[in-house]
């Protein structure tokens, strides 16, 4: 009976740390990498004959700083300017954005634009937009970020020869020229390696995501619909903070059709200010998940439907798995009191590690395969190539904070905004020594008791 019990406990090791991260993430990336080498073997593809029109809905929130900037990247983009509509939807925004847009107007006069006022958040801003616009295509973008030159043609080229595709996502980037604006080295390197995290997770992860069709999220800074799929969809909901992947379900659940990416258009947006910003964002994006996963697959989550349907895996995964792995990942020092060897928890932490830097390098090379098209992108992706070995580190960082998403989406109510880190740090230490004081006057207390009885004898 102790072989059956040293196999069981191997087992359960070795399924913590190496099946899991094997199956969920490893093997996808040997699969991003084998999708690289089949697409580069296709013939190259179709260029636009026509330019049909395009509708551009750009949520505006106080962004008097960036504004400008994206507009000027739609007036300077290959797509003929006539041949664009632009709504930006003013969702009770309190700076000058819009003294912003009527300079926009006058330096930019063949660019057709039209502010429009909402009062209702997001959600019901874009659409009020949806119900105004025309065109064959409706594509949203944030108001903070820039699109390269030849997003908008290769997104309504891909649109233009599948007619079976009704929805896609564009290839998120950080703006390689802010990141090398931070003059200290930590900072930077912080921000290059949520560089590579972005460009390895669109360019490879969702690609390879697409050709199973388990993208998880259209990407609310920048994603593509066939105006007549979402006008007949429920369009954008109200009661997330997660609009998009709650569309992104929509449509893989109501419309049963294939969430796609276009891997050659390219938006880039603002890289991460710090902690704080960090810390909101990814709780947010948790938060948002739940919320959507709710909605839609409260008669789905069964065991078999993990193997059949993406998005209960992904949710399993993200979610379900991840209180047995904050056990394993703090609860490392009880293995010596298991009858494992100190020189095996390290060997095999290693092991785990080594693994991760596998897949991060397969994920290197299938991404700089995609940036081929984008020489000056790919030669600042190729030499970030050290970036790869800060990736698990980072994602074990993001880990900690989805985690904490999760717990906070348990007690309390769904917002925008959130606690930053920097709040959660002081409420945690708030709360901590008061604890103490508890404990203090406890042990006061028992000490008195013991005093009192000493002295009666």
């Amino acid at each position: 009976m102790e072989w059956i019990s040293r196999l069981s406990n191997s087992f359960l090791f070795w399924a913590a740390w190496i099946i899991i991260p094997l199956l969920m993430e490893i093997i996808p990336s040997i699969g991003s990498f084998l999708l690289l080498l089949r697409k580069q073997k296709k013939n190259p593809k179709a260029e636009l004959t026509y330019y049909p029109e395009i509708t551009l809905m750009i949520p505006v929130y106080n962004s008097e700083k960036t504004l400008a900037a994206c507009i000027g990247s739609i007036n300077d983009s290959f797509y003929p300017n006539d041949r664009i509509h632009v709504y930006l939807i003013n969702n009770q925004t309190k700076d000058n954005s819009f003294s912003v847009f009527c300079e926009c107007q006058n330096k930019y006069p063949d660019l057709i634009m039209q502010w429009l006022n909402a009062k209702q958040g997001k959600s019901k801003a874009l659409n009020m937009a949806l119900f105004n616009s025309g065109g064959k295509y409706i594509i949203n973008i944030d108001s903070d970020g820039l699109l390269e030159p030849s997003a908008l043609k290769n997104l309504v080229a891909k649109f233009e020869a599948n007619p079976q595709i009704q929805c896609m996502t564009g290839a998120i980037l950080i703006d390689p020229e802010q990141i090398e604006e931070y003059p200290w080295i930590f900072p930077k390197l912080l921000r290059k390696t949520e560089f590579m995290e972005y460009a390895q997770a669109f360019l490879a992860g969702r690609n390879y995501a697409s050709e199973t069709n388990s993208v998880y999220t259209l990407s609310g800074a920048f994603s593509a619909f066939r105006k007549s799929a979402v006008l007949s969809s429920h369009m954008y909901n109200t009661d997330t903070i997660c609009e998009d992947t709650e569309i992104t379900f929509q449509m893989r659940y109501n419309k049963k059709t294939r969430v796609d990416i276009c891997t050659d258009a390219i938006f880039f947006v603002d890289p991460i200010e710090d902690m704080n910003k960090l810390y909101t964002q990814r709780q947010r994006w948790q938060r948002g998940s739940l919320e959507v996963s709710s909605m839609f697959l409260k008669d789905r989550m069964k065991l078999r439907k993990m193997f059949i349907d993406p998005t209960v895996r992904t949710l399993v995964y993200d979610h379900t798995f991840a209180f047995p792995r904050m056990i394993w990942y703090l609860a490392l020092l009880c293995l010596l009191f298991l009858n494992y060897s100190f020189h095996m928890i390290v060997l095999s932490v290693i092991l785990l590690f080594a693994l991760y830097f596998l897949t991060g390098f397969f994920y290197y090379f299938s991404t700089l395969g995609f940036l081929k098209e984008f020489p000056d992108i790919k030669s600042y992706y190729k030499k970030q190539w050290y970036v790869v070995f800060l990736l698990p580190f980072f994602n074990l960082l993001v880990f900690f904070i989805r985690f904490a998403g999760i717990i906070n989406s348990i007690n309390t109510n769904s917002a925008w905004r959130t606690r930053n880190f920097t709040e959660e740090k002081r409420d945690f230490k708030k709360n901590l020594l008061a604890d103490l004081a508890i404990f203090k006057k406890w042990i006061t207390g028992i000490r008195g008791c013991v005093n009192n009885g000493s002295v009666d004898e």
